[in-house]
């Protein structure tokens, strides 16, 4: 198995090659698949975005520890499966219908995948009958709205009154994020959060699922 802390250092550097190789050889070697995400991926994550909040990392620093944790995450999944772990909670995430931007959904998707979650991930220009369509498949789901164009933010009121037309509002949580997207905006939603950045969304998602 390799050695404690490298497949750590691999995401927290952005080394995709060097984190592909480390979970390989630790799965070869019959390491705990739990392990190597409770221990090294979801904390390297959790470091990445706490020097992106402290300005010590920027966006493209972001964009390449989430690649290398995508690559390990692709690699554990299955036997993550096969052993029957459960994900920290399960995030259905996609722009509003209208919109067609997706960085900023993308980074946030790969941070709540390196922070321990389940993410469904319906693209973009999404509809409000998808996200009822993806919330009806579980419960307790948390729905992250994203919209960069002011045109488009007024969408994510659409999808929270088809939730609730369709009686699922209280069995789900909806935050929210995006360029024109405020606080203020959110309350008068009635979103259950909202956030700035990715690795804040990771922390929001965490406080939602331990208030259930």
């Amino acid at each position: 198995m390799a050695e404690n802390g490298e497949l750590y250092e691999a995401i927290l550097v952005g080394n995709a090659k060097k984190a592909e190789e480390i979970t390989k050889a630790a799965l070869e070697a019959k390491a705990d698949p739990s392990e190597l995400v409770q221990k090294q991926m979801i904390p390297a994550m959790d470091e990445v975005g706490r020097r992106f909040e402290c300005n010590e990392y920027f966006v493209p620093e972001l964009l390449i520890a989430a690649r290398a944790m995508k690559t390990a995450l692709e690699l554990i999944t299955p036997h993550l499966a096969a052993s029957g772990a459960k994900p920290t909670g399960r995030v259905v995430i996609g722009t509003v219908q209208g919109d067609l931007h997706d960085i900023g959904k993308n980074l946030v998707a790969s941070m709540l995948e390196g922070g321990g979650f389940e993410v469904i991930d319906l693209g973009v220009d999404v509809p409000a009958e998808r996200f009822v369509e993806a919330a009806q498949e579980d419960d307790d789901t948390i729905i992250a709205l994203s919209a960069l164009l002011t045109t488009t933010m007024t969408m994510m009121k659409k999808v929270i009154d088809a939730l609730e037309q369709a009686g699922l509002r209280d069995k789900t949580k909806i935050i929210i994020g995006g360029a024109p997207i405020t606080q203020a905006f959110a309350d008068e939603i009635g979103a259950d959060g909202y956030s700035d950045n990715a690795s804040a969304a990771v922390g929001l998602a965490r406080k939602l699922v331990g208030a259930k």
